[in-house]
């Protein structure tokens, strides 16, 4: 991390994630790393009349593997959409 990233507080480098499609949604599970374990994080995105809608997607379990944190993530996220639809981007 350089100096001016340091300072002006730049995230780390984004790896490029695959998205999982459902139901129209794209799904991105973007695990957050905290104190060695992983926190459920990710986005639902869904384009709407050639507008893209995003709604950002953090959970309170923190897991030990990423890999787990993703799995759950990816889980949560279509309960949401089935749950939530369209509404969740008003």
């Amino acid at each position: 991390m350089g100096l001016f990233s340091w300072l002006f507080g730049e995230k780390e480098s984004e790896r490029s994630v695959d998205p999982i499609e459902y139901k129209g949604f794209l799904i991105y599970s973007e695990p957050k790393s905290e104190g060695g374990q992983y926190r459920i994080s990710g986005r639902i995105c869904k384009e709407t009349d050639g507008e893209p809608k995003i709604h950002h997607f953090i959970r309170s379990d923190i897991l030990p593997s990423e890999s787990a944190a993703s799995e759950l993530m990816v889980n949560k996220a279509r309960m949401y959409i089935d749950q939530m639809g369209d509404k969740m981007f008003d």
